[in-house]
């Protein structure tokens, strides 16, 4: 027997279960950024031995099995708290009790995908309308349907009409309740004949609604629209559940692979977290499930085929294909999402490509690259970057594999966007000393009331625009140079630069005095992030390639992420091709919003079927050039990039701390 604390969570495995997998089974959120394979220590627990009256357990010492090598050596590298132990390694010998802290908790991240302000031409599929039926008559044998359809086609022009069973049973009820009157949910959203979706009786004073639903790797957010005028009427957002199979997509696809049944399992856990965002919703708005008629989602491709139930093996494995690109058309019931009404109709966006999803799609409907007169770079930072660039004449796309990096992930003081976690950076370039704000805090760490104000949360890690702010402030202040190296102490006159073996760190926050962490930046984290930022600069620099240019025009950084990243910080850093930084602009959570536009627009839908169909997709995976600019981006800024429009912003020292060479040439 296995108990999870504080979730209450209980089952019973076999000896020689990983208590990862047993939370996994469960439900339980444990983090885990590796898929459970031993390198990211992020399913840290702890579990308790003795009696548990309430659980009705006795667990012993030896309930776990003992440490392995993989734990010996993180804890001797970089230390477990006492107690603690990794999910993934730890095995069930017996009855156990496991407290999950709140580090390790999934849901503990803060969602950051809000409805953005936006002009909509409505063209709803689904619509109210009134509709007078005639009475039956004995002489003129035809049903209450049938008379229904033939009253939608005189007075509103509907030409055919279908009516799921569940609609049927209630229909002559309603009739004669509305003395032959009744206010019908009409679908209409492709070339077939339009569905009765539901009906009330007389004329019927409440709205109907729709979800707009961005599926994303890490987050799901969800946006409840009002169908007569689009507007959003309750946002709402949770951790995706698959997290806890894998951090990054690829995590999950091996998942797959190597677990027979593992993409059933994390299909159910996704449409879980769906149906229970629309409950959240439906109940901060004060509506039934019943009113929501009509949903929207936009993904990328593995998260679109485990949403549908298909196995994303092929998505790990070139060619990569998708089993459908086209757009979808499918009823709630398919998805098994209860808590919506049981005919509401599911839109699903086409993706581009193998690895360039509805997502991006939903991105271009919403920015509309094609469009623009300029050239236009537009980025959806992520686990999986996805990028465009285009203007009236030609419109490309690839994705680029950035890894969770920028998310927190594989930074060893990184974590999530939470409460306590260091999301603004600076660095004092005489003294070195840096400042930082934290989220949930509007103080800067220099405030004398700073350490008072972050009592509740404490300083707990740094987030992905804390990890980006905080590098490129350490090359403008001359901490890190051109290559990536942190200098000694003594290379850079500050004791925060502490020797780790045989590279330097940076000590950013020490915590310990008031029982927190000590906060570092170190080698291998800058190393994650210039990965992670060539990555994204090099896709970025082949599509310019196929277009025969060296520059751009604008840069638009869309996602949840990208609208909380510095654009200055991430031209330092050299994220993005050099602009002027009044050329860079955050479109917020454009695929959210380019899914919103499909929910309240039947055109919108059609217009972006045609324009994914104009998309011209470029295959990083097999472009020789891509290794070229992923190298050359690894500097920072860049190696041979020239950046003018950052240099005459901001300067940045000329150091140099790769002494390894010294007493020979060293290489260029």
């Amino acid at each position: 027997m296995v108990i999870f604390t504080p979730s209450g969570k209980r089952g019973r495995f076999p000896v020689g279960t990983p208590v990862l997998t047993a939370a996994r089974q469960l439900g339980v959120d444990l983090d885990s950024v590796c898929g459970g394979r031993g390198i990211c220590s992020k399913c840290q627990v702890t579990p308790q031995f003795g009696e548990f009256p309430k659980h009705g357990v006795t667990v012993a010492a030896e309930a776990l099995s003992e440490w392995n090598a993989v734990e010996a050596r993180y804890d001797r590298i970089r230390g477990l708290k006492e107690g603690r132990r990794l999910g993934c390694q730890a095995r069930i010998e017996g009855d156990v009790v496991i407290d999950v802290p709140p580090e390790s908790q999934v849901h503990r991240q803060v969602v950051r995908k809000e409805a953005d302000a936006r002009e909509i031409v409505m063209d709803p599929a689904t619509r109210l309308l009134l509709v007078e039926v005639q009475q039956p008559d004995m002489h003129e044998p035809r049903g209450d349907l049938e008379r229904l359809a033939e009253a939608l086609k005189v007075q509103w022009g509907v030409e055919s009409v279908t009516a799921p069973l569940s609609v049927l049973a209630r229909l002559q009820t309603a009739l004669r309740k509305g003395e032959w009157q009744v206010t019908v949910a009409l679908w209409k959203g492709d070339e077939g004949p339009a569905k009765v979706l539901d009906l009330w009786p007389g004329f019927h004073e409440g709205r109907i609604y729709g979800l707009a639903i961005d599926l994303g790797s890490t987050t799901i957010a969800a946006h409840l629209t009002d169908l007569r005028n689009g507007t959003v009427k309750a946002s709402a957002g949770a951790m995706n559940p698959q997290i806890r199979f894998g951090e990054d997509l690829m995590s999950r696809v091996s998942y797959a692979m190597m677990n027979p049944g593992g993409d059933r399992e994390m299909t159910k856990a996704v449409r879980a977290a769906i149906d229970g965002l629309a409950k959240s919703l439906a109940e901060q708005v004060g509506i039934g499930a019943r009113d929501i008629l009509e949903v929207v989602f936009v993904c990328n491709p593995v998260m679109h085929h485990l949403l549908l139930g298909i196995d994303p093996v092929e998505l790990g494995q070139a060619p990569f294909a998708l089993a459908t690109s086209g757009a979808m058309g499918l009823e709630a019931r398919d998805l098994s999402l209860s808590e919506i009404n049981d005919a509401a109709q599911v839109y699903v966006l086409p993706c581009i490509a193998g690895h360039v999803g509805a997502d991006a799609a939903a991105v271009a409907l919403s920015e509309r690259p094609d469009q623009s007169h300029d050239l236009v770079l537009t980025v959806d930072v992520g686990t999986n970057a996805e990028i465009l660039l285009g203007n009236t004449s030609r419109v490309l796309a690839c994705s680029s594999p950035t890894g969770p990096a920028f998310e927190g992930a594989q930074i060893s003081s990184g974590q999530r966007a939470a409460p306590g976690a260091i999301e603004r950076v600076e660095i004092d370039p005489a003294t070195k000393e840096p400042r930082f704000k934290v989220i949930g805090c509007d103080l800067w760490s220099d405030d004398p009331a700073f350490v008072e104000a972050v009592k509740g949360t404490g300083v707990t890690g740094i987030c992905g625009s804390g990890i980006i702010e905080v590098v490129a402030e350490m090359r403008l202040s001359g901490l890190l140079d051109a290559g990536g190296l942190i200098g000694s102490a003594e290379q850079t006159g500050t004791a925060r630069a502490e020797a780790q073996g045989r590279t330097n760190s940076y000590l950013l926050w020490d915590g310990t005095a008031q029982g927190g962490p000590r906060i570092s930046v170190t080698q291998g984290d800058i190393r994650a992030i210039q990965l992670a930022k060539s990555a994204l600069y090099a896709g970025a620099r082949l599509l310019m390639d196929e277009i025969g240019v060296d520059k751009v025009d604008r840069v638009t950084l869309a996602g949840a992420f990208g609208a909380h990243i510095s654009p200055k910080h991430a031209m330092v850093l050299g994220m993005i091709p050099d602009v002027p930084l009044d050329h860079v602009r955050s479109a917020g959570n454009a695929a959210g919003t380019g899914a919103r536009i499909a929910l309240c627009s039947v055109a919108a839908r059609r217009e972006v079927e045609g324009l994914v169909s104009r998309i011209t997709k470029v295959e990083t995976a097999i472009e020789p050039r891509f290794q070229e600019h992923f190298v050359a981006a690894n500097a920072i800024p860049h190696a041979t990039d020239p950046f003018p429009n950052l240099l005459g912003q901001v300067t940045l020292p000329e150091v140099s701390f790769n002494t390894a060479g010294e007493g020979r040439r060293r290489r260029r």
